[in-house]
């Protein structure tokens, strides 16, 4: 099992000088939903409008000059993408986004937007992701995978650290689950820390292959659902690093139904007048579902994207 403090701390020092330390945005409104005290971290004001830039500047940057040269290869439903994208950017390399067909277009575009080559194939991200990896080994690109590697868990992880440095007490953070990269940095950071903060793993109920390989003990190969939370859809790679990650420092799991990710986005946007994508808004739902359980005490609520389509956003704000 890695060790995630190191590896987050390793991570602090790639990345700083090209991200942005998001604010913990305090929330009064979600706060009197359980008599709590509740911040906000935004990572929708992230650049790309995702956390998931944080996990592929620490890959991209600790590459070699020669892995490099050889070409970069990815898998992603879009915000990875995009975040890869930026990375090789800043490195003047290049990169082949591989993404499922059902892949967002307002993603899409951004990917592209960002320089990156995007090639579709399947329908599902665990899928996706064993087609790019393959497609990887068999060029001899270097491969960034969306969660399954140490240097991206450790860039993810930087908000905890983040959430360390700005929250004077955190009783619980609830935090949304796909892959488990997310999940496994800044709950690895922070029980480090703080053993007795809860950390919340959030999952729509319409894909939720993370929370049941953690209840199997093994990655198990599920089938998803459509849902509003496309960035935590799909499966999961079955040697996946994070499993065990997972199983050690997430306290307990939220599932919500799309009706309350719908709920939720709309009363964030209503309250808050920012934009989010429906994995952020699984994780307030969550939040919601507890909400009683946390009078007087501080909550966090992990805001991972904002990059939801108008059309997505029109129809659910027209429920």
């Amino acid at each position: 099992m890695i060790d995630v403090a190191r590896e987050v701390a390793d991570a602090e020092a790639r990345i700083r000088p090209h991200i942005r330390e998001t604010p913990l945005e305090p929330s009064p409104y979600f706060g009197a939903a359980g008599s709590a005290e509740v911040v906000l971290k935004c990572e929708n004001l992230q650049h790309t409008g995702s956390f998931k830039v944080r996990g592929a500047l620490s890959k991209v940057l600790s590459l070699s000059e020669e892995e490099r040269a050889r070409g970069v290869v990815t898998a992603s439903t879009g915000n990875h993408g995009a975040a890869v994208s930026f990375a090789l950017g800043k490195v003047g390399g290049t990169g082949v986004v591989f993404v499922p067909e059902t892949a967002a277009a307002t993603k899409l575009a951004a990917i592209e937007r960002l320089g990156g080559e995007i090639r579709r194939h399947g329908t599902d991200s665990g899928e996706t992701e064993l087609f790019a990896r393959r497609y990887a080994e068999e060029t001899g690109a270097t491969y960034v995978p969306p969660y399954n590697d140490a240097r991206v868990i450790g860039g993810q992880g930087t908000i905890g650290a983040e959430l360390a440095r700005q929250a004077d007490r955190l009783d619980a953070v609830y935090v949304s689950v796909g892959g488990g990269g997310l999940i496994a940095g800044i709950g690895g950071y922070l029980k480090g820390l703080s053993p007795d903060t809860q950390v919340i793993g959030c999952s729509p109920a319409a894909s939720q292959v993370m929370v049941q390989s953690v209840a199997a003990g093994k990655i198990l190969d599920l089938p998803s659902e459509p849902t509003l939370s496309d960035g935590t859809a799909g499966g999961v790679e079955p040697d996946a690093i994070t499993l065990p990650l997972v199983q050690r420092y997430v306290d307990r799991f939220v599932t919500v139904s799309e009706a309350e990710i719908r709920a939720a986005l709309r009363q964030f946007m209503d309250a808050h007048h920012m934009m989010i994508e429906g994995a952020a808004a699984v994780a307030i739902a969550a939040y919601l579902k507890d909400a009683a359980a946390w009078r007087g005490k501080t909550v966090a609520i992990v805001l991972c994207g904002a990059n939801i389509s108008l059309e997505v956003l029109r129809d659910v704000l027209q429920d």
